[in-house]
């Protein structure tokens, strides 16, 4: 069950013109299954251009129902149980700033 889905604000690089903002979501298992993940921007961040900064970097937490905490490889495939949550934030995009120097 999608229980979260929107911006990750503030994970876009500073800029004159940021880079765009990346998404969290966060999924509810309501039963046991097999669960992958396959995703990128892990170890190095998005990078900026002319001077901008670079955005964030992604993650992925899996909460299991009894609380522990686990944070994924960006390639990963795992079993889940009923209660477990998984959260994807995406990486945000690079800045742009031509007019610093």
């Amino acid at each position: 069950r999608l229980e979260r889905f929107g911006f990750r604000r503030g994970s876009g690089g500073v800029g004159s013109w940021r880079g765009g903002d990346g998404l969290v979501r966060e999924f509810r298992f309501l039963e046991p299954m097999t669960a992958a993940l396959l995703s990128g921007s892990r170890t190095v961040a998005p990078f900026g251009l002319a001077g901008g900064e670079s955005g964030k970097t992604g993650t992925a937490l899996l909460t299991r129902a009894d609380g522990t905490v686990q944070e994924l490889d960006g390639c990963v495939q795992l079993q889940v149980n009923a209660g477990d949550r998984l959260l994807i934030a995406t990486p945000g995009g690079g800045g742009f700033d031509p007019f610093t120097g």
